[in-house]
């Protein structure tokens, strides 16, 4: 998975990363951060949280709990969650391990099951917390102080090397976060988009967002001027690029960039961009200053690739409660900030080394080896280095409910879903489930947080398998998986969507064909269950242990322990087309 040290040297200092992203010197300058060092300051938490920073005792980590479900169940039944990330990836992501599907695939010492939370009854907890109690908490801030000002800008230490929090969550009706202080776009933007498969579902444990930012060129005209039209052009580009098709936008005036983004022979208003780049790569181009760069080798354009220095900010959060509306909503307080760079360019021909090698050892493996234990460069500071181009790091709750820091093995957390799998684009999950509603006041505009829109009534997406055609997502997972998560615990669900005899229920289904929110969001009581479950992980500063908000042990659906090359049972892997 990891390219060569000297091979990501070079690339680093040739990457347009020299350029400085949008907010970084102002992140330095808006508020004086503490004097103690970054030394000084992780001791503090290690102290305080009883963890460690730089020790990994799983240096299997990036392997996910997910992984350790039982896919057969006690009648013989089986459940197949695991086409969702292992799956055939679209060019350039050569990476296809649909072949994990059949096999619990372990190097050696992840053969025993390291996520004993899951296996914790945290019942007698969660009835010690009332409603109120968690309420109260979830609704309280820890991102923003009194005054509105970003907590973890002030207590970062001088010298902090890595992400300082820069998102003010202060939208306008596109969803450009705009600094309240300055008056000015910070750059991100949020986007709506479909949720993944099984965790992400907010019936599952969380709320989320994600937002987007691009470097300052793809803000600026020629002269260096901010624009934010051109800036909407640059995403929508970039969308384009990405989805490796056409899209549906937001209104775009192509006079200003003189450029022709539906390919239709004139210049005007238009809610599409053409998607060309597979027929003619010099077809397509980025405007204002970054143009500039983009013809001078500085910065790269490739479909199914996002350009150097693309950033995202995905914050997870508590599910709340809207009194008024009767359904769920996103917390103030957040249970995770996790943020990624691209910080090095990596060509077609170097993305299909990098699988080829992958490749080349699983099939090299004889019947008594193992895979090999995958390592990773950074750490929690900078963030750790995937190997395909992308830095991640992350903030979590410490104790008190404040955001600190994730150590180094919470950071390894993060490689394994945003790595070598076949389900991602560019490492990427959720940009490319983007809505494309051109509309505003359409429920599938594709621009705005969740907060401003949310789910209700948004029609379920469709999608093609190789060998199953066109299907509903949703439906599709929950008729294969016999239910509503990876872990099955999730009775809501099925006692929502299935009957007794473990049959789906069609004519929810037609239900859910209009509106995914009767799925995807949960009731008021298992909400705040789930917010107290996840309460005994925050004050036991377990996350090592596993991070989902299970209330009682699921060891019924959970494997403690996998033989080596174990079959799950699935002999025909489902395949994305």
């Amino acid at each position: 998975m990891i390219t060569e040290k000297f091979y990501k040297l070079f690339l680093l200092t040739s990457s347009v990363l020299l350029l400085i992203s949008c907010g970084d010197e102002d992140n330095k300058e808006d508020f004086p951060l503490q004097e103690n060092d970054v030394k000084t300051y992780i001791k503090s938490l290690e102290k305080e949280n009883g963890i460690s920073y730089k020790e990994i005792k799983n240096l299997g980590a990036y392997i996910p709990s997910l992984c350790y479900t039982k896919t057969k169940d006690q009648n013989g039944k089986i459940h197949n969650p695991c086409y969702s990330c292992h799956t055939k990836g679209k060019i350039p992501n050569y990476i296809n391990d649909s072949d994990l599907q059949p096999y619990y695939n372990f190097p050696k010492i992840m053969l025993k099951n390291p996520y004993t939370n899951l296996f914790t009854d945290k019942r007698q907890f969660v009835d010690n917390i009332s409603d109120e109690e968690i309420l109260s908490y979830i609704r309280k801030s820890n991102y923003f102080d009194t005054d509105g000002k970003i907590k973890l800008k002030k207590t970062l230490p001088k010298g902090w090397k890595g992400y300082i929090p820069d998102c003010y969550f202060n939208f306008d009706d596109e969803g450009f976060d705009i600094d309240p202080f300055k008056n000015e776009y910070t750059g991100w933007r949020a986007f709506r988009y479909y949720p993944f498969l099984g965790t992400f579902w907010p019936t599952n444990g969380s709320t989320d967002d994600v937002l987007i930012r691009l470097p300052k060129e793809f803000m600026q005209d020629e002269n260096g001027n901010f624009n934010k039209e051109i800036y909407k052009i640059n995403l929508a580009i970039v969308e384009a690029l990405v989805k490796q098709k056409d899209i549906k936008t937001e209104a775009l005036d192509e006079r200003v960039v003189n450029l022709d983004l539906n390919k239709d022979g004139k210049l005007g208003i238009v809610t599409e961009v053409k998607y060309t780049w597979d027929v003619d790569p010099s077809s397509m181009t980025y405007v204002g200053k970054v143009g500039e760069l983009l013809k001078e080798g500085k910065i790269h354009l490739a479909g199914g690739l996002f350009p150097e220095g693309t950033e995202f900010l995905h914050t997870v959060r508590y599910i709340d409660w809207d009194e008024e509306k009767d359904k769920p909503k996103l917390s103030n307080r957040l249970r995770e900030v996790r943020y990624a760079i691209k910080k090095y360019w990596l060509s077609y021909a170097d993305l299909h080394s990098i699988a080829e090698k992958e490749l080349m050892e699983t099939s090299d493996l004889g019947v008594n080896d193992f895979p090999k234990i995958e390592t990773f460069g950074g750490n929690f500071e900078t963030g750790m280095d995937n190997g395909l181009g992308w830095y991640y790091l992350g903030f979590i709750e410490d104790k008190e409910g404040n955001l600190r820091p994730q150590t180094n093995e919470e950071t390894l957390f993060c490689m394994g879903c945003h790595g070598t799998i076949g389900a991602t684009t560019d490492t990427i999950f959720s940009f490319p489930r983007k809505f494309e509603g051109s509309d505003k006041n359409s429920v599938l505009y594709g621009w705005g947080h969740w907060s401003q829109k949310d789910l209700s009534k948004v029609p379920e997406p469709i999608v093609e398998y190789l060998n199953f055609g066109k299907q509903y997502e949703y439906s599709f997972y929950l008729k294969n998986n016999n239910s509503g998560n990876e872990f099955r615990d999730n009775e809501e669900i099925i006692r929502k969507f299935f009957n007794n005899d473990g049959t789906i229920k069609e004519y929810m289904l037609q239900k859910l064909h209009a509106d995914i929110s009767i799925l995807l969001y949960p009731s008021k009581e298992r909400a705040l269950t789930l917010d107290k479950a996840y309460r005994y992980i925050v004050e036991n500063q377990s996350y090592i242990k596993g991070r989902a908000a299970n209330v009682s042990s699921i060891n019924a659906t959970v494997n403690k322990e996998v033989e080596p090359k174990q079959s799950t049972g699935i002999d025909v892997p489902i395949v994305k087309y």
